[in-house]
């Protein structure tokens, strides 16, 4: 068994898409119509066959309180694996990516958080 697609809720999907595609490098892999909504799913540009990442729409009240509540809370929606996380931090913040936390060191690891513009901190982690 294995992950193949997880779920990260945002406010506007066309804006998430902007957002992961344009600002973070993430490439479209799905985007089907669904009713009013869309089935949005993006992948690694290094990992095609890879994860998916599907922008979920937070249209059912449970979804919308609960991303409201994490993100007042200061907690990341999920993680994001990098080589260099001094190197992507640089990189995106000249891609007008904003930062609520940069670079950290915690034990073994070094983590950043960004505000995806879309309802979410996300956190970035080199190991």
């Amino acid at each position: 068994m294995k992950i193949i697609v997880t779920s990260l809720f945002v406010q506007d999907q066309d804006k998430a898409l902007e957002f992961y595609s344009e600002k973070l490098g993430f490439v479209k892999k799905h985007d089907v119509p669904m009713g009013k909504f869309r089935w949005i799913t993006l992948v690694s540009p290094d990992a095609h066959d890879g994860t998916e990442l599907l922008l979920e729409p937070n249209d059912h009240p449970a979804a919308s309180e609960y991303q409201k509540k994490i993100f007042a809370d200061g907690i990341p929606a999920t993680m994001f694996g990098v080589a260099d996380i001094h190197k992507e931090y640089n990189r995106l913040l000249e891609n007008g990516v904003k930062f609520t936390m940069e670079p950290t060191k915690m034990g073994e690891v070094t983590i950043a958080v960004l505000d995806d513009t879309c309802g979410n901190l996300i956190q970035i982690i080199q190991k």
